[in-house]
This record gives structure tokens, sequence and C-alpha cells, in this order.
């Protein structure tokens, strides 16, 4: 996309920070980490999002971010990690560029990557499930 501006980056049209990049993706460390070493796995053909990525490809950001990942456990030190990918502005994606986030997280690092757990009834449950799948 023309005014895409990850499309840019994954091109190597605007500079980054790149820690991986083969014919297909770039990994490029994000502007504004959460913490030490967090990245973003770009493909570098557009797709807004996981409704439009093909499946091969999002496997194949899977298997990227998982070498990336090893790397910075190893390089990093990290004590764990989050794979992010946000879906629509409402679920936090800023780009309408799929990308994939690998956050490395260290002991207090003074991140919450996290939601407060609900409470549905068997019943809510059931019925969502019953939307989902049919019933």
């Amino acid at each position: 996309m023309e005014n895409c501006i990850f499309c840019k980056i994954a091109a190597g049209e605007i500079p980054s920070n790149t820690i991986y990049e083969d014919d297909s993706f770039r990994v490029i460390l994000d502007l504004g980490p959460a913490t030490k070493g967090h990245a973003l796995v770009l493909p570098k053909n557009h797709y807004a999002d996981l409704f439009e990525i093909p499946e091969d490809v999002l496997a194949d950001a899977a298997k990227v971010a998982k070498k990336v990942a090893g790397t910075m456990k190893d390089k990093l030190s990290c004590d764990g990690l989050n794979l992010v990918q946000n879906n629509g502005e409402t679920a936090g994606q800023t780009v309408m560029h799929f990308h994939l986030h690998i956050i490395p997280r260290y002991k207090d690092d003074g991140q919450h990557i996290l939601w407060k757990p609900t409470s549905p009834s068997a019943e809510e449950l059931a019925a969502i499930k019953d939307t989902i799948v049919g019933a």
C-alpha cells in the first residue's frame, strides 16, 4: 500500500533498527518499546490484519517470531516474553498493517499485559459457544 508506513519500513524505504530479515519479513525494534528488545514482525506484503493475512503467511510469521524470540532469550536474558497481535482500532491496532509484537519480559519490568477476568455463568458460556459454532 502506497501510504502504509509499515510497508515502507518493511521494504527498506524508511530506516529501521532491523534485527531479522528474509524474503517475506522484516523484524524491527519498536520505536516506543514496552521493554528492552520489544520488536515487530512485519510481513513485506501488505495485509491489514489477521482477517486478511493468508494462513501460510501467518504460519511463517509465527515461525519468524519463534526464531527471533529464541535469540532474544539468549542474548537479552529475558525471563519470558509476550507475543501480542491486535486487530482493529478497538483492540489497540494503531497501524493497519498486520504485525506481531515480540515483547521480552523481565522480572519487575513494570509492564502489565493482562486483562481483568470476568465470571460468566455456565449458561452464558454455553450460549456464546452455540453462537460461535451453532446449536
